[in-house]
This record gives C-alpha cells, structure tokens and sequence, in this order.
C-alpha cells in the first residue's frame, strides 16, 4: 500500500510538471510537434501556453517536448530533418539565426511569413517591436521566425552596497567612466565581495558595445548582407578602448571575471556582486533569491564614442517551422494557428509578466502596461525602452553570423588569455578576427 501511494505520489509530480502538452494525443485531434529548450520556470511557462491552447480549441493538438539546452535542441532538429522526421516547431537561441535562415533555401525551414500567406491564418507582423522583428527577419522584410522569449543585457545593481559604499542608491551609473567610480567605491568601502562583473562577455561587452555606439561588428551589416562577412573589430578604436578600460578596471580590482555564459548571473542575487551586467531575464530569479534592494538601469555608454546610447540587441530565441512533406495543408493551419495564438496580446503580457522576459510585441508591452505591471516593478520596462531607441541603423538592427557560438566560444578563450596576461589587446583583438573570419569562411563554404 505504502508503495502504491508513492507511486500515485509520483505520478502526480510528473504530471504537474509536465501539464497536458505532454499526454497522448486526444482521439481526433491532428498533432503538432513543439520541441523547447528551456527548463525550470521557462520550460514551464511554455507548458503553460501550449496547455492554454490545448484547452482552448479541439482540433489540434500540441505536444511539446524538452529537448535540452539550445545547443542539443538545434543539433537535434537538424538531425531529425535529415532523418525526414523534423518537428514542427523547434526553439532556436539567436546563436543560431545564420543558420536557421541558411536552411530556408535547403527547404529545411519554412519562413513564418510564407506559412501564413499560404494558410490564409490572420497575423500581423507589423505588431513587433522593430528591433526584435528586424533580427528574425529576410533581406525582403518577411518574418523567417516567430520571436518568442527574447532578452537584452542590463545593469543590475545593489543598492543596499551602494548606501554601505556612500553612494546613492537611486542614482546609478550611466557612463563607463561613472561605473569605475562606483565599482572603486565598492572596493575601497569593502561594501561587496565583487564590485563589478559581467555575465555572458561577448554578448554583453563586445557585441552590444558596438550597437550602443554604432560601430559595425562585422562587415556586410553586421552579417545581415550575406555569408561573405568578416569580423570588423579592428577597423574601429572602440573595441581597443573598451579592452584597455575593461583590462585597467580588472587589474585594479574593481573588475572581476566570474566565468563564461550566465556562470556569473548568480553573484548578484546572492549578495556578492554589487554591480552585474547580465540577461534582462534575470529579473525572475533576483526577484525570488536577492535579500537586499536592488535596480535595473540601462547599459553604461562611452560619451565620447557616441553622444547618446543607440539600442542595444537581443538574445533569447524565436520558434521556427520546419519542413515536412508529411505535413498536411490542416497541419500547417494549425500551426500557423498555434503562432499567432502566441502572439495575441494577453499570451504575451503573460509570459512576460511570469518570466522576465521582454514583450515581443507592442499591444503586449501596452497591455503589461495598462495592467499595472511597471508600477509594480520599477525598472522591469528599463530593457524596452533600451530597445526602442531610434534611430534603427545597419548596425544597430542586430548580428548575424554563421557558426556564431563557435565565435563566441574563441571570443572567451581570447579574453581569458588577456586577463591572464599571456597577450595583449592589440593581439586579443587580432586573434578574435584572424579565427573569427576562418570560422566563418567554413560556414561559408558548407552553405553558400
């Protein structure tokens, strides 16, 4: 009996964490397959709106499945395709835009905007932030994908360390050089272990570095004019300045490297970090974990490289289709149907609200607005309004590179070896582009 009831125990667990998106497929329901990379609270959440959906109609079916992290789920969908047998929906991190949008002229992914002209599904486009549509987007203006949970880097800073450092708790930040004032106060005061840290370095301190200050990362804007892009971080002195404050402020102490990727994202809610650039979807986890009062504010800028901050870019993931010649034209209407159901202004707002991720669309941000959401949480629409700056510029638009994680992952190995003091800027810079560009004359040969 004993067993028995932990079995039922059990059974319930599961059941509550994995909803209806999982459970057999209702008789006379036609399904569609939704791989996600997301776990914890993100996977939930989209257990969640695929419930809702589920729920809310009877003539499809959604089965969502967890298929790791974005590496393995982008690996996996790649391969099933080649096996002609791709889900319908995969979860694609912006790492791997270049290659998604590769794979359209394979016949591997099929552009949401062509989706919904050919099922006659209502949608429209135009009701996405323009930063975030303008990433996911063809060279014609068409959606290749359908934006989903999407992020950009922010200041989080600590304002009980701030009033412990004798500083203003309410007054952050907003230029490099005001950083390092504050990050010298923090470790003269001893106020935090760490008094600066950054999570995921070449998104946050290369990449949206030049963006802030519209400068070209790469050649053939930004990669977006074609595959024969090369990197472009020594044709402008920013990078160079940037390395040299960065490698001046971690030599001093008021810097402090804390690992690759979101290793570091945990030093701020824990207390250690006074000031961390990260994720803006790390909102969700310092609002449960951190024991102190604390801010968002916007990236720090270099005046003198540019006079006002332009916009910052995005990360997280969109929803991409794949191609199926199983797929039957009431098939594809349901999945059409699913993605615009995900884009109505109230899924939105919610997954918004529940996550910290941003509102991909307008009337979402507009609805999280009139609800209150903003009032309630000073600073959370800090990360909108960053990326609604204007003007849109070629560089400004986002970075499309083939082979982008391997990039990221020689980015680290090049920095790690500065901080190390096994070489300088001027050669961590060149290393970057000389490797850089090899990778991508790889990409460039599989799929040109």
């Amino acid at each position: 009996m004993k067993k028995r009831l932990i079995g039922i125990v059990c059974s319930l667990l599961v059941l509550s964490c994995t909803g209806l998106a999982q459970q057999q497929v209702p008789e006379g329901r036609i399904e569609i397959t939704f791989w996600y990379a997301n776990k914890g609270l993100l996977g939930d959440a989209i257990v969640q709106l695929v419930d809702k959906f589920n729920a809310s109609q009877n003539k499809y079916w959604v089965t969502a499945t967890y298929k790791g992290g974005y590496a393995t789920t982008l690996a996996d969908a790649i391969a099933a395709f080649r096996a002609g047998q791709p889900p319908d929906i995969v979860q694609v991190y912006e790492v791997g835009t270049a290659t998604m949008m590769a794979a359209i002229s394979t016949g591997a992914v099929y552009p949401i905007y062509k989706l919904f002209e050919d099922t006659g599904v209502p949608f429209d486009s135009s009701q996405y932030i323009p930063a975030i549509a303008g990433y996911y987007s063809l060279p014609g203006g068409g959606l290749a994908a359908l934006p989903f949970n999407t992020s950009t880097p922010v200041l989080w800073y600590n304002k009980d360390a701030f009033q412990a450092a004798g500083l203003d708790p309410n007054a952050p930040p907003s230029t490099w050089e005001e950083l390092r004032f504050v990050a010298k106060k923090i470790l003269e005061t001893h106020a935090a272990e760490i008094p600066f840290t950054v999570s995921w370095f070449p998104w946050t301190m290369l990449e949206c570095l030049a963006t802030l200050h519209n400068v070209p990362f790469a050649t053939l804007d930004n990669g977006f004019g074609g595959l024969e892009t090369e990197l472009a971080l020594l044709q402008h002195p920013l990078f160079t300045h940037h390395l040299e404050y960065l490698l001046a402020m971690y030599n001093e102490g008021t810097f402090v490297y804390s690992g690759r990727d979101s290793t570091p994202d945990g030093t701020f809610p824990a207390g250690k970090a006074a000031m961390l650039i990260a994720s803006s979807a790390l909102r969700g986890r310092i609002s449960r974990e951190a024991t102190f009062a604390w801010g968002e504010t916007f990236l720090p800028f270099y005046p003198e490289y540019a006079p006002t901050p332009y916009a910052s870019i995005i990360g997280g993931a969109a929803l991409w289709v794949m191609r199926s010649p199983q797929a039957s034209k009431e098939k594809l209407e349901g999945i059409a149907t699913f993605l615009a159901f995900l884009a109505q202004p109230e899924n939105v707002a919610w997954y918004h609200t529940y996550t910290g991720y941003l509102p991909v669309t307008i009337p979402g941000y507009e609805l999280a607005r009139a609800q209150g959401y903003y009032e309630q949480n000073p600073g959370a629409d800090v990360p909108i309004r960053q990326l609604l700056r204007e003007p849109v510029t070629p560089y400004t638009r986002g970075i499309r590179l083939g082979d982008y994680g391997a990039i990221r992952n020689l980015v680290y190995d090049e920095i790690e070896a500065l901080l190390q003091g096994q070489q300088t800027v001027e050669q961590t810079l060149r290393n970057i582009v000389e490797k850089g560009n090899e990778i991508l004359r790889n990409f460039e040969s599989i799929y040109k």
